[in-house]
């Protein structure tokens, strides 16, 4: 399996090859060059599987012959044996059609845990073998987080060897439990940024690092964020589970999906890639409503990002979603170039006519405000007694007023985050102050570390070359 950009101007790698590279020499992202496919009966014979098996068995054909698959399965017995739940990412029904995936089982209580647990393994994996010319393997992770993504992968990389990550947050802008679960980790190799301005500017930062000669000539940058293939491939494996337990190949299931950077619902894409019988995959976004727009009117156009009580959705720039346009076009990655630069130039691009056609196929979308979001909380805790956080109601929302889903087609609301994440949020809607589970209960009182800089690229690139490990070899 060889791994290509979608901007088309950066070398063929293999599985080991992308997953240390994160983002692709030509700022494009790394995709499988073709879609590996089950056949029915082989979906068929994955039912029943225990996770770390299904895992495996679902995502050997990407790694290809960069591991074999006695010692996948070694490691994803190794990622997935951390979680909370034996099922480690348990189904709920809710009603005769609404069902939640429970993805939120893993260290850090989002479902984050489900990749980076296994890519931290692979990062460890990749870097123990000796390179070509002799010389020590180490990488520097820069990373963006809204809130989810940099817990989850502090804890999967925390004093692993060859291993720094910088991770850098909005500032005032991720929840207390979000922030703490990142800076009270006081591992040699874990560095906190909180910068000013929004998560846009952030993630804009760890772009412009990847293309910034200065930088990657001294270090190894790579990413942990869904920008990294190893880690979207890891997330396609619960589409699978959820699917088998309910019925397929022999019935389709529908998802709804809170996003806001696009990479969880492209897995599910990718599961469909695959010969998994998907019905529709609902994009449910926030009033940061990029992606709702791009699908329903083929409007690509960033504005402002307006915060909001599911900041991880808070996103107007969705990184991921390069992925699905090289795709829909065909794969010419010289015009998704062009189209791409453009869009970076003025924050405003249309999609082409032959895009949103592909796109439509499989995608719809809803938007959910501040009342939607709450009105899907009560109903949940009234009606079920499930308590739900913000971006989970939020695909509550979208899967409970999708439109064209056939009767007898379950829909399957992907549950990102443990309620307790969220607790003033979930208060106010449910009346109900969710407790962090015991194995975390002491989060408020563990000390803190964190850099605190201003929304400047130079001072921040500058305090990073400082602490970070240089190439070596």
């Amino acid at each position: 399996m060889k791994y290509i950009s979608t901007r088309g101007n950066a070398p063929a790698l293999d599985f080991q090859g992308a997953t240390l590279a994160g983002l692709a020499s030509d700022g494009g992202l790394y995709v499988p060059e073709t879609w590996p496919t089950f056949t029915e009966a082989e979906i068929a014979a994955m039912a029943g599987l225990p996770y770390a098996e299904l895992a495996a068995r679902v995502m050997q054909p990407f790694v290809g012959d960069c591991l074999t698959p006695e010692r996948l399965l070694e490691l994803c017995r190794q990622a997935y044996g951390r979680f909370a739940h034996v099922a480690v990412t348990p189904l709920k029904q809710l009603d005769e059609k609404q069902w939640v995936l429970e993805l939120f089982h893993g260290p850090t209580l989002a479902f984050k845990d489900v990749a980076l647990q296994l890519l931290g393994l692979l990062f460890e994996e990749f870097l123990s073998r000796p390179k070509a010319d002799g010389g020590d393997q180490h990488i520097t992770i820069v990373g963006a987080t809204s809130g989810d993504t940099g817990s989850a992968a502090i804890d999967a990389v925390a004093g692993r060897a060859g291993v720094d990550i910088f991770m850098l947050h909005p500032h005032g802008r991720v929840s207390d439990v979000q922030r703490r679960q990142m800076t009270t980790v006081l591992a040699p190799n874990v560095y906190n940024i909180a910068i000013d301005g929004s998560f846009d500017d952030a993630q804009a930062m760890v772009k412009r690092m990847f293309n910034d000669a200065a930088m990657t000539g001294r270090f190894a940058i790579s990413a942990v964020n869904s920008i990294n293939w190893a880690r979207l491939m890891a997330q396609v494996v619960y589409y699978f589970a959820a699917a088998l337990q309910l019925g397929a190949p022999q019935r389709k299931v529908a998802f709804s999906v809170p996003t806001g950077n696009f990479g969880d619902v492209f897995a599910g894409y990718v599961a469909a890639k695959m010969g998994l019988p998907i019905e529709r995959l609902i994009v449910a976004t926030n009033v940061n409503d990029i992606l709702h727009r791009a699908l329903s009117s083929g409007d690509y156009s960033a504005s402002t990002v307006t915060p909001t009580a599911a900041p991880s959705m808070d996103i107007q720039v969705s990184s991921n979603f390069e992925r699905l346009l090289f795709d829909a076009a065909g794969r010419d990655g010289a015009a998704l170039a062009a189209q791409m630069k453009g869009f970076e130039a003025t924050k405003a691009m249309q999609l082409t006519n032959t895009q949103r056609e592909s796109i439509a196929a499989l995608f719809t979308s809803a938007r959910a405000d501040a009342n939607d979001m709450a009105h899907a909380m009560r109903w949940a805790h009234e009606a079920t007694g499930e308590v739900l956080d913000p971006h989970t109601a939020i695909g509550l929302h979208g899967a409970r007023t999708a439109q064209g889903i056939p009767a007898g087609v379950p829909v399957v609301t992907l549950a990102t985050a443990h309620p307790a994440k969220f607790r003033d949020a979930v208060e106010r809607a449910t009346g109900v102050r969710p407790a962090l589970p015991t194995r975390m209960g002491d989060l408020f009182e563990r000390e803190e570390s964190c850099a605190h800089l201003p929304g400047d690229y130079d001072a921040v690139a500058a305090w990073i070359a400082e602490r970070a490990t240089p190439r070596h070899g």
